[in-house]
């Protein structure tokens, strides 16, 4: 098989994305312009969002880390709110301060790292709050491409899945993958209740015991089928039903509850899948204890921010329709509210909430010229912070 220029695959290597192969054209022209006037300025630039997709009335910041890694050896400073911190439109996540030829060919990249993982984010944050206490997982691996699968699953968790069901992101993220049956394998065998022995059979024990029941028959029989044949040992039945054979999803659904519960299997939790938007969630919950959410968390819309220069040898300078001069984010402890002021050095003060508390500084250094300021938080650590930022706002 002939490769494609020499590749195996269509993805660009890490020595390509640092050496600033993957940016667009136009930053490299620039750079070279300013490289033969010997023009070096330094400046500073903020990096915003105006407003999200769909009716999302918030955003989760994600995608953090990788931009951080790209940067750290240009010799800039870099400001950044915590990954995971939900914030608004126009408000500025990062801000970066250095000679603009040392960071300008990369935009394209820090804004790729950010603009998807960030919409991944998001979208399982607002599956998260739909579906309450119940267990969620991301199943959307396939529909992207297998390059990106860990910062998929990565973004996908952190923004509030219980588990990803593809095995480098859940080795990646420290987490043990999460996944039932296929089709495949029931269609294989030739029938369900033969397929789940085969699984309980052979598995490892501490895998959940979770079986498809739509494959051939009536999914209350096979539930039922199913629930006799393993006993104590069955954690959940899934249902990934056609939409062309659903009809009333919520039906079916309450349908498989009654019946397992009428014959004393009450502890069987359910499991659906396959196409589940979050109106959906908000109408399945009564009869559901899990999800499997794949196109619409790992096929987000991307939060479409952009980076634009506000300084300039420290004299505040921006184009038509920004806000010049460098700005601060303060954000409430107590209410969650946030205000946006320009730039106060002293991160150790504070504004005053309308609510009577003390609103602090959220953008706080990542990078400085000899690199990272700190560590960054493992993905549990982020994704428990935005659970709780979810328990406490209530925006749409």
């Amino acid at each position: 098989m002939e490769t494609i220029g020499k590749r195996q695959f269509l993805i660009a290597t890490e020595e390509e994305i640092r050496a600033g192969r993957t940016s667009d054209v136009y930053f490299r022209r620039s750079l070279d312009i300013l490289e033969k006037l010997e023009v070096r300025k330094r400046v500073t630039a903020e990096v915003v969002a105006k407003g999200f997709p769909r009716d999302w009335g918030y955003a989760v910041f994600a995608g953090l880390e990788e931009a951080a890694r790209l940067f750290a050896p240009l010799g800039v400073k870099v400001w950044a709110v915590p990954e995971g911190t939900l914030f608004l439109p126009s408000e500025p996540v990062l801000v970066i301060e250095g000679e603009y030829r040392e960071f300008g060919l990369f935009e394209t990249a820090l804004l790729g790292f950010i603009c998807q993982a960030s919409g991944v984010a998001t979208a399982a944050a607002r599956y998260r709050r739909a579906a309450g206490n119940r267990l969620l997982f991301s199943f959307g691996a396939r529909r992207m491409h297998p390059a990106i699968t860990p910062m998929l699953e990565r973004s996908a968790f952190i923004g509030g899945c219980d588990g990803v069901s593809a095995m480098l992101g859940a080795e990646l993220l420290g987490e043990s993958p999460a996944g039932t049956m296929p089709h495949a394998l029931i269609l294989i065998l030739g029938d369900t209740v033969e397929a789940a022995r085969a699984f309980d059979a052979h598995i490892p024990p501490e895998v959940n015991r979770v079986v498809l029941i739509d494959t051939f028959q009536d999914e209350k029989f096979e539930a039922l089928r199913v629930a006799e044949a393993l006993g104590d040992v069955l954690f959940a039945v899934r249902l990934d039903t056609p939409a062309s054979r659903r009809g009333d999803f919520g039906e079916i659904l309450e349908e498989v509850r009654w019946e397992l519960d009428l014959r004393g299997h009450g502890k069987v939790k359910i499991v659906v899948s396959g196409g589940i938007t979050e109106r959906d969630v908000k109408d399945l919950n009564p009869f559901v204890d899990a999800y499997g959410i794949g196109t619409s968390i790992s096929n987000a819309p991307v939060i479409d921010f952009s980076l634009d220069i506000v300084e300039i040898e420290g004299k505040p300078v921006a184009k038509r329709g920004k806000r010049s001069g460098r700005k601060q984010v303060y954000r409430c402890p107590h209410c969650l509210r946030d205000q946006v002021k320009s730039w106060i050095p002293d991160m150790r003060l504070s504004v005053p909430c309308e609510c009577g508390g003390e609103s602090e500084a959220l953008l706080i250094p990542v990078l400085d010229e000899n690199g990272p300021t700190g560590t960054f938080p493992p993905p549990r650590s982020v994704r428990e912070y935005v659970l709780n930022q979810l328990e406490r706002i209530d925006r749409s």
